[in-house]
């Protein structure tokens, strides 16, 4: 408990100083997010990623927590998952190759003994379907920092009580690494999390969800993994919907996912980061409290059908504002980005 707390402590103080310091070599270097008024370096993720790794990696070696070979070789693919989003943020990656790196990496950490092959593989889809959501959620200031950090929560809760100290741990770093970094993070934003950063995050909570899951039942499982990450599946639900009924590709950015929308609402870009962190937190407890048999598993349903309303009323709100309108001239300073 002890170590929990001056791990979790370190890793935040460590994230938000390697934020600060990366800063300027991004900029210098051109990694930047260049969809906005004024770029927004990208190393924030590898801040989060090398505070989570250090932190957690540290204190295996120095033998003060156990993480295990299971968590060991989360971290590991972790970090390799991490190193193909920074190649995404340096330079043009294409989507297929993330998602196949992402999915190699994923099929390198499912417990198959526990879940079968089957089940597996499905898992290996999902994990490789949420740390792709992630990065597609990371469309505006602090908002994919803050599900993350809910959904870590949630997550380590979910291994606390199947007594995996090891994940357990590491979650709660993660967890105090993205608030670190969300520091700097918070609109308007001064450093960015990146593919790097995103993918990492996604992929470590996919998959540690996963773990916690293995040996339950397939249905009970799948409703509680939606519930614990209900928001970023309701974005790529929402942009996926728009563009097919719009006619357009679906892998091509634009300005019309979650935040983007609720912003044309009248929402201010911290209101949106509140709105949709309450919606987080409110799927992850269902979610958490599926799992400890603390409700019934019939409560997934209530996140399943509360985020399908909200899909469905965002579809009627346009994904780009019409050209000429008010919304259009002070698009530059909203401050959320395309993703």
């Amino acid at each position: 408990m002890l170590y929990g707390i001056v791990a979790a402590t370190t890793a935040l103080l460590l994230a938000a100083v390697l934020s600060a310091l990366l800063r300027v070599p991004a900029l210098r270097l051109g990694v930047v997010d260049r969809r906005r008024q004024r770029p927004l370096p990208l190393f924030g993720g590898v801040a989060v990623v090398l505070a989570t790794c250090l932190v957690a990696v540290g204190g295996d070696r120095f033998g003060v927590t156990r993480l295990g070979g299971d968590v060991g070789r989360l971290v590991v693919t972790g970090a390799v998952v991490a190193a193909l989003g920074l190649v995404a943020d340096v330079r043009r990656v294409k989507a297929r190759v993330l998602v196949v790196g992402t999915a190699v990496a994923a099929a390198c950490v499912v417990p198959y003994d526990e879940t079968g092959v089957p089940a597996g593989l499905l898992a290996v889809g999902w994990i490789t379907f949420v740390a792709l959501a992630f990065r597609a959620l990371d469309h505006a200031d602090a908002l994919a920092g803050t599900v993350g950090v809910v959904t870590a929560f949630g997550v380590g809760a979910c291994a606390a009580a199947e007594v995996m100290d090891g994940l357990a741990v590491l979650l709660s770093v993660l967890a105090a690494a993205l608030t670190g970094f969300l520091m700097h993070n918070w609109h308007p934003a001064r450093v960015g999390l990146g593919s790097c950063g995103s993918l990492f995050t996604g992929f470590v909570l996919a998959a540690s969800a996963v773990s916690t899951r293995a040996g339950y039942g397939l249905a009970p499982s799948a409703g509680v993994l939606f519930a614990l990450t209900a928001v970023a599946s309701a974005d790529v639900l929402l942009v996926v919907l728009a563009r097919l009924l719009g006619g357009r590709p679906v892998l091509r950015r634009g300005p019309d996912h979650l935040a983007h929308r609720l912003r044309r609402t009248g929402l201010t870009g911290p209101g949106v980061t509140v709105l949709l962190g309450l919606g987080a937190f409110a799927g992850v407890l269902v979610g958490v409290l599926v799992h400890l048999g603390w409700i019934a598993d019939s409560g997934v349903f209530w996140v399943g059908g509360g985020a399908l309303c909200v899909v469905l009323v965002l579809l009627r709100i346009p994904g780009r504002a019409p050209r000429g309108s008010a919304s259009t001239q002070v698009r530059g300073q909203l401050r959320v980005r395309n993703g």
